[in-house]
């Protein structure tokens, strides 16, 4: 039976375990959160604007906590000591189906190639099969994103045959792909 997600969980959300420590933003985050997604890559595979200043992460901030107060979804800092931000991982319901929980994610330049994103992704997908629920978990991941599809690949995530997701973005629409990891399938965290 498919069921929609819950994002009902206790707050703030903390998820540690393969070295990392996934933790809700705080306002003390503001100049990590700008020099992490002030970035080419960040701009170029993500809806984060561009600059990305002190005053785009404030609103980030802001939207990130409504979300979470609305329990309409939760982002979380990548850290591996629960301080320094060295990336983020987003948990929210799917944008294609409701019935389906999305993950997004990105890593800051100086933090890429030590696997915290399959980490991470790997804990999140554990915690949604957990305590999430819904029909599946997702990725939607734009066509030529090889690092992204490495992710996915390295997490357990297959490809589906799904019609691509259309979203616009910074005046244009991005193609993305479906991913999906379905209970059972790929690794899993005991």
């Amino acid at each position: 039976m498919d069921s929609r997600p819950t994002f009902d969980f206790p707050r703030p959300l903390r998820i540690g375990g393969l070295g990392l420590h996934l933790r809700e933003w705080s306002d003390d985050d503001v100049a990590d959160l700008v020099a992490l997604y002030d970035d080419p890559e960040i701009d170029r595979w993500t809806p984060v604007v561009s600059p990305f200043d002190t005053e785009a992460a404030l609103a980030y901030l802001a939207a990130a906590e409504q979300k979470s107060a609305e329990r309409r979804g939760v982002q979380l800092a990548i850290t591996t000591d629960g301080g320094l931000p060295r990336g983020e991982i987003l948990l929210f319901p799917g944008t294609a189906d409701d019935r389906d929980v999305e993950l997004a994610y990105g890593v800051g330049a100086a933090h890429r190639g030590r696997g915290l994103a399959t980490r991470a992704v790997r804990l999140v997908v554990d915690f949604a099969h957990r305590h999430v629920g819904g029909r599946r978990v997702v990725l939607c991941i734009e066509g030529g994103n090889a690092a992204s599809e490495a992710v996915a690949r390295a997490t357990g995530f297959v490809r589906t045959d799904d019609a691509p997701v259309i979203r616009t973005a910074k005046g244009r629409d991005v193609v993305l792909w479906t991913w999906n990891h379905l209970k059972g399938t790929g690794p899993h965290l005991d």
